[in-house]
C-alpha cells in the first residue's frame, strides 16, 4: 500500500502561524432525529490534497455538500480564505465540485463541456477559447477537443470533468469519489495524474472517498470519519503506522488484531499475554497500564516475517504456527497461519527470489517473527 506523496517541506499544518484556507468550526447536520455530521472542527491549508476517508453512511459526503453550499448546516460555521460562507449559495463561494458521475453534457463536445461554466458567466469568447485550450493541454486532451462524451473512455471523461471544474479557477476543488467509476489499473494511473495537475495549479483539493488506497496515494493529509465525527487526522504515514484507535487501525489497511491481557508495563513497554498467539508480546507503550488490563495488539501483515527454519536468536518475538492457507500474487504472497493458540494470522511476504521451492507451502510448520517496534497497542 502506498503511503501517499511526500509532505512538502513547508507543510503548513506543522506551522502554528500558518493560516488555514478552509476552517470548519463545530459543523453539524441533522436530518430529523439522525445526526449525519456531529460537531466537526477542521483546518485545511492552501495547496493541500486533503482526503476525508470513511465507510458509506459515515457523513463524509454530507460534509462535502455543506462545503459546496448544497446542504445547510444545522450548527457551526464554514470559513474559506477568511470569509464566512456558511449562508452563501453555491455560486457565491470560491469553490467548485466534481461529482462522482462526472455529469458531462452528452450533446456537447469535450471543449464545449469544459467551456460551459465560463460561457454561463459571460466571459469573452477569445478568453474562453484560450483558457479551454490551456486546460485541455494540462489534462492531455487537446486531440479530443471535438469528441463527444460517448466517444471517449472513462478515464478521459474523468479528465474532462476535472478540466471543467478547474477552468473557473476556484480556490478549493471538492471531489466526491472522483475515481470510483474507473477500473483498478486506470484508477491507479489517474491518482498520479490528479496529483500532478493539483501541484501545477496550486488549487486546494478536498477529496471524499471510501477507498483507503486512493486516500493514501493522493493525500497530503487524511481525516478518518466514523458516525459523523473525525476520529483521526494525519498524514498517510501517521494514519497507517500510528493509528490512534482499533477502529482506525482496522479500517485503514490490513491488520491482525489480537486480544490480550497486560502482565506488566514499565519503561515504555507493555508485556501482553496473547492466548490467541500462545505467546507473550512486548509492545511499545508510553503510558501506564495496570496488570490485568484487557488490550488489543495490532500487527500489520507486512511487518511479520515467516520462516521455515527457526529464526535467529536476535531478541525479536516469535511464535509457532502452520500454514493454513496461501495466495500467490506474483510480487508477493499472502499466508494465513494458524498459531498454537488457534488464531489465524495473516502474513504478507515479498517474493524476492524466482525459486518457489524455498517458500512455505500448505500445512508447513513455520515460525513468525517481527521487530518489537512493529506491534501496536490499543486499549479496549
Amino acid at each position: 500500500m502506498s503511503h501517499g506523496p511526500a509532505a512538502p517541506a513547508s507543510a503548513a499544518w506543522l506551522d502554528p502561524a500558518a493560516v488555514p484556507l478552509v476552517r470548519i468550526e463545530g459543523l453539524s447536520k441533522r436530518f430529523g432525529d439522525f445526526t449525519a455530521v456531529d460537531g466537526v472542527d477542521l483546518a485545511i491549508y492552501p495547496r493541500e490534497i486533503f482526503s476525508i476517508l470513511g465507510a458509506s453512511g459515515c457523513g463524509k459526503t454530507t460534509l462535502l455538500r455543506m462545503l459546496a453550499g448544497l446542504e445547510w448546516p444545522s450548527a457551526g460555521r464554514i470559513r474559506i480564505d477568511g470569509v464566512d460562507v456558511t449562508e452563501l449559495p453555491p455560486y457565491e463561494r470560491p469553490v467548485n465540485m466534481m461529482f462522482q458521475s462526472y455529469a458531462l453534457f452528452p450533446h456537447m463536445t469535450v471543449e464545449q463541456n469544459v467551456a460551459y461554466g465560463l460561457r454561463k458567466e459571460g466571459v469573452p469568447s477569445r478568453e474562453v477559447k484560450q483558457r479551454v485550450a490551456e486546460m485541455l493541454a494540462l489534462v492531455k486532451l487537446s486531440d479530443l477537443a471535438r469528441s463527444r462524451p460517448a466517444q471517449i473512455s472513462g478515464g478521459q471523461s474523468q479528465r474532462v470533468a476535472l478540466a471543467r471544474a478547474l477552468i473557473k479557477r476556484p480556490k478549493v476543488l471538492l471531489l466526491d469519489e472522483p475515481l470510483a467509476a474507473l477500473d483498478k489499473k486506470l484508477r491507479e494511473h489517474t491518482q498520479f495524474e490528479l496529483a500532478n495537475v493539483q501541484e501545477r495549479l496550486g488549487v486546494t483539493f478536498i477529496v471524499v472517498t471510501h477507498d483507503q488506497e486512493e486516500a493514501m496515494t493522493l493525500s497530503t493529509r487524511i481525516a478518518v470519519m466514523d458516525a459523523g465525527r473525525l476520529v483521526q487526522i494525519g498524514t498517510p504515514g501517521e494514519i497507517y503506522e500510528s493509528p490512534k484507535s482499533r477502529f482506525v487501525a482496522d479500517f485503514v489497511g490490513r491488520i491482525n488484531l489480537l486480544d490480550g491481557v497486560v502482565e506488566s508495563c514499565a519503561e515504555g513497554e507493555a508485556v501482553v499475554r496473547c492466548d490467541e498467539l500462545g505467546a507473550r508480546v512486548a509492545v511499545p507503550h508510553a503510558g501506564t497500564l495496570a496488570p490485568g488490563a484487557v488490550v488489543c495488539v495490532g500487527l500489520r501483515p507486512e511487518k511479520i516475517r515467516i520462516h521455515r527454519e527457526p529464526p535467529p536468536e536476535d531478541g525479536h518475538p516469535s511464535v509457532r504456527g502452520a500454514v493454513f492457507d496461501l495466495a500467490y500474487f506474483g510480487n508477493h504472497s499472502i499466508y494465513r497461519v494458524r498459531t498454537a493458540g488457534g488464531k489465524i494470522v495473516e502474513v504478507s511476504a515479498q517474493n524476492r527470489r524466482r525459486e518457489s521451492s524455498r517458500h512455505p507451502e500448505w500445512d508447513d510448520e513455520v515460525q513468525l517473527s517481527w521487530e518489537k517496534g512493529s506491534a501496536l497497542l490499543f486499549e479496549s
